[in-house]
Order: C-alpha cells, then sequence, then structure tokens
C-alpha cells in the first residue's frame, strides 16, 4: 500500500490540498490523516498538482514509432514515451492504408492491450480511415479510401472504441445504425464533408462525438453551418488539437462557452516525430516534413502534430478562462466518459484505478504512476 501526500488533488469539480491518497492498484481512499495504517510507502508530490492519469484518445505514434507498423516493438516504444507527458492511456490510432496494413495494425494493437505493455496503457483502437470523404481526406492518402463497410470491422469489435466516418458516404447511415448497438464503440464525425442537417441526421443515428474539430470537416458558414456547426449545436464531444496550429488559440474560448467544458477531449494527433525534432519522417505512406512545431505533406497540408498533451493542457490554460479541475477534465474524465471507462478512470475516486499526472503550475509533468505504479518521476 502507498500514501501519495502532500499534493493539490484534481478532483472532478475542485481542486483539493491536505488530502492523502491512499492506494495499491486502485484508489483505497482519500482521507486527511495517515494515522493508524502503518507500512505504506510514502511518495511525496512537494506540493505539486496531482490529477487524474491523462487519456490520449487520438494519437498516430511517437517517438520514431507509428501504430501503422503494425508491431509490438512500435507500441511499446510509444506507450514508453507517453508517460513522460503524463499520459497513463491512450487509443492507438490508425490511417487510411491498404486494409492488410489496417487488419495488421488492429491485430496488434490487441495482442498488445491482451498481454499488458509497459508505459501508458492501450486502452483501445481509434479507427480513423478509411471510411472518410475523400474531399476532406487532410494527409490520408485518397488512393486507400473507402466508405464504410461492417464486414471490415466486425472481426475487431472487441478492440475498436472509436470510428472516425464521414456520414454522407454511409447509405441510408446503415452503418451508423448498426454500430450505435455497440455501446462501446463510439462513433465520431471527421474527415467529412457533411452538410450542417446531414450530420445532425448522423449524430441523431448515433454519432457521439467529433474528430479533431475544425480540422479536415465542412466549416461553420452563417448560410451553410457544415458540421462543425452541427458539432458546436449538439451534445456530442470534440476533440480539439490545442496547438494553436490546427485551430487557432482565440477559438479555444469560443468552443468552451458553447460546449462547456464537460463536452470538449483535448487530443494530440501526434505522429511518429513527436519527440524527434525537426526532419523528413512518414505518415501513412507519405512524406511529411516537421519544421517548427508543424508537421505537413509537401504539399503544405498538416499532417498530425508533434504535440505533447501536457502542452495541450497548458495552452487551453494561457488562452481560456477556465479552472484548472475544468481543462484536467478535458483529458482525463471526458474521454473516459465516451469511452464508457469512466467507471474504472478518468478521476480521483475510491475504487477507480491508480493512475495520477503530477504536474508543476507550469504543466510539467513531474511523475506518472499507472496502476499503482510509478512509470515516470521527476521528484
Amino acid at each position: 500500500m502507498k500514501a501519495l501526500v502532500n499534493g493539490k488533488l484534481i478532483l472532478k469539480d475542485r481542486i483539493e490540498e491536505n488530502k492523502i491518497i491512499i492506494f495499491d492498484e486502485r484508489i483505497k481512499a482519500v482521507q486527511e490523516d495517515i494515522i493508524g495504517i502503518s507500512g505504506l510507502k510514502i511518495i511525496d508530490a512537494k506540493g505539486a498538482y496531482v490529477s487524474p492519469g491523462f487519456i490520449d484518445i487520438h494519437i498516430h505514434g511517437g517517438f520514431g514509432s507509428d501504430v501503422m507498423d503494425g508491431s509490438p516493438a512500435a507500441l511499446d516504444k510509444i506507450s514508453r514515451g507517453l508517460v513522460v507527458s503524463g499520459v497513463t492511456g491512450y487509443l492507438p490510432t490508425t490511417m487510411s492504408m491498404s486494409w492488410d496494413k489496417i487488419d495488421m495494425a488492429l491485430r496488434n494493437i490487441r495482442a498488445c492491450k491482451e498481454s499488458g505493455r509497459t508505459g501508458a496503457r492501450i486502452l483501445g483502437a481509434h479507427l480513423e480511415g478509411p471510411f472518410i470523404n475523400p474531399e476532406r481526406k487532410g494527409a490520408h492518402d485518397e488512393a486507400n479510401i473507402t466508405k464504410p463497410d461492417y464486414e471490415k470491422i466486425k472481426g475487431f469489435l472487441d478492440i475498436i472504441k472509436v470510428i472516425t466516418i464521414a456520414p454522407e458516404l454511409d447509405e441510408n447511415l446503415s452503418f451508423i445504425r448498426k454500430l450505435s448497438s455497440h455501446k462501446h464503440i463510439s462513433l465520431s464525425i471527421g474527415h467529412s464533408d457533411a452538410s450542417y442537417e446531414e450530420a445532425i441526421a448522423a449524430i441523431k443515428a448515433g454519432i457521439k462525438s467529433a474528430t479533431h474539430l475544425y480540422n479536415a470537416m465542412s466549416g461553420l458558414n452563417h448560410r451553410s453551418p457544415g458540421a462543425v456547426g452541427a458539432a458546436l449545436n449538439s451534445d456530442i464531444y470534440c476533440e480539439l488539437i490545442a496547438d494553436k496550429i490546427h485551430v487557432h488559440p482565440a477559438l479555444f474560448k469560443i468552443v468552451s462557452g458553447v460546449k462547456g467544458s464537460e463536452r470538449i477531449i483535448l487530443i494530440t494527433d501526434a505522429i511518429r516525430a513527436c519527440g524527434m525534432g525537426e526532419g523528413v519522417y512518414e505518415l501513412g505512406g507519405q512524406e511529411v516534413t516537421v519544421q517548427g512545431d508543424s508537421a505537413r505533406l509537401a504539399d503544405g497540408t498538416l499532417a498530425g502534430s508533434i504535440l505533447r498533451l501536457n502542452q495541450a493542457v497548458r495552452n487551453f490554460m494561457e488562452h481560456t478562462e477556465l479552472s484548472l479541475h475544468e481543462i484536467v477534465g478535458m483529458v482525463s474524465l471526458n474521454p473516459a466518459r465516451l469511452l464508457n471507462l469512466d467507471d474504472e478512470i478518468g478521476s480521483i475516486e475510491e475504487g477507480k484505478k491508480a493512475n495520477f499526472t503530477i504536474f508543476n503550475e507550469h504543466i510539467e509533468v513531474l511523475a506518472t504512476i499507472i496502476d499503482g505504479e510509478t512509470c515516470f518521476s521527476q521528484i
């Protein structure tokens, strides 16, 4: 048993000081002292913030590896690298490549999740592509884009947690309606050229979130609100890449004012180049150049990001007036709720997994604890 002391605990609706977390693999208690409890290993947060473990539901790679490499070594490298930015759980995210490559990637994600890995835990898979609109393909290779096909994914319903889809290509919304009965899978509108009306119909049929809001989707116009308008004018969750490149930081405040902090999920959309510095890399079979803080294809199209999740939290802090506990919810409880995992992770509560991210006032990660074990520490 362990005791985490001297931390500012970030709870669902407030920040608490002078509280101690008693835990092993799970949280046993959140209380004021450890009087009468012997044999505890003490972890001293030294006045830093203690939050629920960060969750990234949209990440393609990092640290020289990519989910589409389809190897245990690649996912191990990503998992180990993520703990430095406070991530305790994530969804390895696919790209539009040949179905053989996607099949291999999904099988690898399943095998690695089942066998257990070091570092951030694999929570499932995010299937981004190939069921998207070529008109809004972003960095996806058009040659590999196809219409929604249930037969292709029915063998992976156990591992897929999120599917990005362009609903205007789903005839009679049959794919969406069929998948909506699988409560552990969330369908997300993205890489879509849907009209406002098409997007709203899809939301009513079962869409639960929007993939990287604003990016690669029909935009908000006063006469044609598009997919962005539908996402903002409904109660679905909205992913947001808060790197200040994909979305202007002025919109952070606007989006949070419209959606509320409980319906925003900060993501990285990070690629192989994350944590690697400037240079030429690969994403989905295409060449990507990283210069400064952005990653782009040869034609200038943004190709994912090199963002870290703690940086996204810091960026949101700097450009909104939201409280820290509200923003932390965007990388913990909100994604856990979307994934229907909030009974296990996402907040600091008795009975939940002992997943914690400890950071300072600059949102610099000092330690990451997963299932009660310290995976990264600078304290």
